[in-house]
């Protein structure tokens, strides 16, 4: 359920409302908006008596929620999320692109990697640290060696690092280095994980699960906010299907279904999608083309040489093409002002 206040509601009014929920034994959350304040009614078990509440002062509605999520859904938020990292906006109105290495191997190879992005257009940086691998004998990351490179990297040029976190043990040291922290599609479905995310002070990136329905996914990023931490970025990277031409299935039916349910911003990545470098492009340019706020996508500079993911890692030259036809793609489907890439 969500409550409604008057455009002219007192500070004391929606407090009060809030103190009248919470003595029903719901938990109340204040969402701020452009015009007038809503407060969301959580950890309710079924239907609201919105009697209850449409008497108070300073109330204008009650509107049921029928979504099986309400923090993220646009029913508690109808206005899109535009998040802050740094000087970086990701979100309705900004094109952003993520790239990096799959893992961070040295800091000769960060750094390298880092200067070409930028130079393309890259906004954020990103590289694993900690890697989760199918095989135990796979290389699994350089661990907190890998967290201090990417601070230098960051302090060199300026990008904010984008790194994964895979368990609570490691959870305040990966905060402590990244700037947006991310959580992997094995991952989804941890819910002790989650709910540390949801504590956090930093944007998270949450990846769709490789089996997971949208609602999965949107009901685990319900946890993330619902534990107090409202940053959070979706991303898109394949569900696992029966085809072989690919690692996975990009379902770029996904971007607009999240545009229409949710405020979060969607990004896609095609790179764990394909697992092929000559898809990578294509479907980049899909992914633009159906309304994602970003990309995050794999760049090696000698990726036939990369301990992890060479094989659907470009090489610089083909990121700065990437970054040249996404540009054009956002000229030609974003209606009214883009921030745009400087390719």
């Amino acid at each position: 359920m969500l409550v409604v206040m008057d455009q002219k509601a007192t500070t004391e009014q929606v407090e009060a409302v809030s103190a009248a929920i919470e003595a029903r034994g719901f938990k109340a959350r204040p969402i701020p908006g452009g015009e007038r304040v809503a407060i969301g009614v959580l950890h309710n078990d079924g239907p609201v008596d919105s009697s209850l509440f449409l008497g108070l002062p300073g109330v204008r509605d009650v509107i049921p929620v029928t979504k099986p999520y309400k923090l993220v859904s646009r029913e508690f938020q109808p206005e899109d999320t535009t998040l802050q990292v740094g000087d970086v906006a990701i979100g309705n109105g900004h094109m952003t692109l993520i790239a990096g290495p799959c893992a961070i191997e040295s800091k000769t190879q960060a750094l390298t990697i880092a200067r070409h992005i930028q130079k393309a257009g890259a906004h954020l940086f990103r590289g694993g640290a900690f890697k989760p691998r199918t095989s135990p004998y796979s290389f699994q990351g350089l661990g907190e060696e890998g967290l201090k490179i990417l601070a230098e990297v960051r302090e060199t040029t300026g990008m904010p690092v984008v790194t994964e976190v895979m368990d609570n043990e490691h959870f305040d040291l990966v905060e402590e280095y990244a700037d947006v922290i991310q959580i992997g599609t094995r991952n989804m479905q941890n819910y002790s994980l989650l709910r540390r995310a949801g504590q956090a002070g930093k944007p998270v990136l949450l990846k769709r699960g490789m089996s997971a329905t949208v609602d999965e996914w949107l009901m685990a990023a319900e946890y993330i906010i619902e534990g107090g931490n409202s940053q959070v970025i979706l991303c898109e990277r394949g569900v696992r299907t029966f085809v072989r031409h690919s690692r996975n299935t990009l379902d770029l039916s996904a971007i607009p279904v999240i545009r229409r349910e949710s405020h979060l911003p969607v990004i896609v990545d095609p790179s764990h999608a394909a697992g092929r470098r000559e898809q990578v492009i294509p479907l980049s340019r899909a992914a633009v083309a159906v309304g994602a706020h970003g990309l995050m996508v794999e760049v090696h500079h000698a990726p036939d040489e990369a301990l992890s993911d060479g094989a659907q890692s470009l090489h610089p030259q083909q990121f700065e093409k990437l970054c040249r036809q996404v540009r054009s793609i956002v000229n030609a489907c974003r209606p009214g002002p883009v921030e745009l890439i400087d390719a």
